[in-house]
């Protein structure tokens, strides 16, 4: 294990309760160097999305618990990004499966290769997707990680911008 694996893993645990407390899920930290200084990346993510007004709370609480423990990232001064993922984030929990509820994804499935399908729903066990029409319910193990295609009419005439408050 790295050091820098070994800080990840250390920040992780030390903001998971912070994220969690807020009510939504920690999907990733990452600390990479940005000049002078370490940007600390942190996305989360929650079954209804992430506000703004939720970002900056959590924000805020964590760099709370950074600079309670300073001495975790260096003596570097530190960039805090709190973001939640982009539609590129792959499709490998369970939550995210049920979080592309009614998006189009592309997966590779162990005995079907790559397809693309609506995913209909997801839940701990499977996802349920609309491959050309016929329904496929496919085990989590089963499946690589997959990506959201971005579609720009939805079925029904709506557009992604028309969901954005």
């Amino acid at each position: 294990m790295t050091a820098g694996t070994h800080q990840r893993g250390d920040l992780a645990a030390l903001l998971h309760p912070v994220v969690t407390a807020a009510g939504y899920d920690l999907d990733a930290v990452t600390v990479s160097r940005a000049g002078r200084r370490s940007l600390v990346r942190i996305v989360v993510d929650g079954d209804n999305g992430v506000s703004l007004d939720a970002v900056a709370e959590i924000s805020r609480a964590i760099s709370r618990v950074l600079d309670e423990h300073e001495g975790l990232l260096g003596s570097v001064p530190y960039l805090l990004e709190v973001t939640s993922p982009g539609v590129d984030r792959p499709l490998t929990e369970p939550r995210h499966w049920r979080r592309a509820a009614g998006r189009r994804a592309r997966v590779t499935v162990a005995e079907l290769g790559s397809v693309e399908g609506r995913v209909l729903r997801a839940d701990d066990r499977c996802v349920v997707l609309d491959i050309d029409g016929a329904t496929h319910e496919i085990e989590h193990a089963r499946l690589g990680p997959g990506t959201v295609q971005v579609e720009f009419t939805r079925p029904g005439g709506a557009s992604e911008e028309d969901e954005q408050p």
